[in-house]
């Protein structure tokens, strides 16, 4: 708030209360929005033309790999920050199947919020690292989510004057977030550099293009190539070859493009 309020002065902070930024407005706008993906402006159209059906495809992969591996690093950095996660659910995270331990919740949570999200005309729902800020007041339940989002639903009748607030004001919080996370840092076995690499890699990318699952795609590229150098391909999980070629071709393409 008072960022905000020293921001005035320098320009920083725009004042102007627009109604696009209203509940009101949003709820006026269902009638375009909603369920406008199963029109044949959505879905129809992605391969109503036999010469857009490999772009079709590879959007849709992109979008795919982009929100999985988001919501994955997202996930684990912050659930291991809480001390949710034990041995077993490690374990059954690894091996298990079905919803068998409390990340398969999880993640099934975020698909559903992902596919109704989309119905109403939103952009991807994700999960934000933000959560950390909740993690390190002392939330450990579900009930810590459940309270934000009622504080959400509660904020969206006050959206206007929100959006007043710059994204200046809001940067400390994300600082705060960061220096919790490097906390998991400590973890990683800097002595072995077929962990170190990928994972100062990982970190760095990550970082630098502001995006989670491209640093992860970073991550898995090098820990695939170094252990492809050392003659130790055979210890690489098969299905993290699949991903790292994946990746890499989400990236040809997306330069090709």
């Amino acid at each position: 708030m008072a960022t905000t309020v020293i921001g005035i002065p320098f320009g920083v902070t725009n004042l102007h209360l627009s109604a696009t930024n209203s509940l009101g407005h949003a709820i006026s706008q269902l009638g375009t929005t909603f369920g406008a993906a199963f029109s044949a402006q959505g879905f129809g159209s992605l391969f109503s033309d036999s010469h857009h059906i490999l772009l079709s495809v590879m959007t849709i992969f992109a979008f795919s790999f982009s929100d999985i591996f988001d919501t994955l690093g997202t996930f684990i950095g912050t659930g291991r920050r809480t001390g949710i996660f034990t041995d077993e659910d490690m374990k059954n995270m690894n091996h298990g199947k079905g919803f068998s331990s409390k990340m398969d919740k999880a993640l099934f949570a975020d698909a559903i919020a992902t596919g109704v999200g989309s119905i109403f005309g939103t952009s991807n729902v994700t999960v934000f690292v933000e959560s950390a800020a909740g993690i390190g007041a002392g939330g450990r339940t579900g009930l810590t989510a459940v309270t934000t989002a009622a504080c959400f639903a509660l904020s969206s009748l006050l959206s206007p004057l929100i959006a007043v607030v710059p994204t200046e004001a809001v940067a400390p919080a994300l600082i705060m977030v960061g220096v919790m996370m490097m906390a998991s840092f400590k973890e990683i076995d800097w002595s072995d550099l077929s962990e170190a690499v990928p994972a100062f890699m990982a970190s760095i990318v990550m970082a630098l293009v502001y995006n989670i699952s491209y640093g992860i795609a970073a991550g898995f590229i090098f820990y695939c190539l170094i252990k492809l150098i050392t003659g130790k391909a055979k210890t690489v999980h098969p299905v993290l070859w699949v991903v790292t070629a994946g990746f890499i071709l989400d990236f040809v393409f997306m330069a090709l493009m």
